[in-house]
């Protein structure tokens, strides 16, 4: 799957995209802006490295951020939401995680979530988490973090079930 195809199905259905970064630091965003025409559906990205940022700017509760740490499935829920709402976009797509080389808030290296937030409709919540355990090193899980969120994302956008 791939950000080509994600963006021609967000231009086909009218919507507009928006993602949150952290282990993944632009590269999301990258991804997206080397399609030509993305400007017809992106309307841009919050690289929130460091944590009191995810808080700060994309509207993660910072109790949450306080007590679980920026690597948890509710954070990156919520930064996709938080960057939905912040860029007035129709979905939002979230990265957090450990890239290495260290463990971060009693997590290890290659665990990552990535999330789609979008208008909840009958029978949907309006959100998804993937949890990942990613191997390899730093470039590497970072790498496979993108591409499980445009995968995310393209399962959502064509309605096909997640798992």
């Amino acid at each position: 799957m791939s950000a080509e195809r994600a963006l021609a199905e967000l231009v086909r259905a009218g919507s507009t995209l928006a993602v949150a970064e952290s282990l993944t630091g632009g590269l999301l965003a990258a991804e997206f802006v080397a399609v030509p025409g993305a400007s017809k559906a992106f309307r841009g990205s919050v690289t929130a490295y460091a944590t009191e940022l995810k808080g700060s700017v994309l509207g993660v509760d910072p109790e949450l951020l306080a007590t679980r740490g920026a690597v948890d499935p509710d954070v990156a829920a919520q930064m996709a939401r938080g960057v939905r709402r912040l860029l007035g976009a129709d979905i939002g797509v979230a990265t957090t995680g450990v890239a290495g080389p260290d463990p971060q808030d009693g997590q290890p290296v290659g665990t990552v979530f990535v999330a789609v937030a979008f208008e909840p409709s009958a029978g949907t919540s309006g959100e998804l988490v993937t949890p990942l355990r990613l191997s390899g090193d730093r470039a590497t899980i970072r790498r496979k973090a993108v591409e499980a969120a445009v995968d995310l994302l393209v399962s959502v956008l064509e309605g096909k079930p997640v798992g």
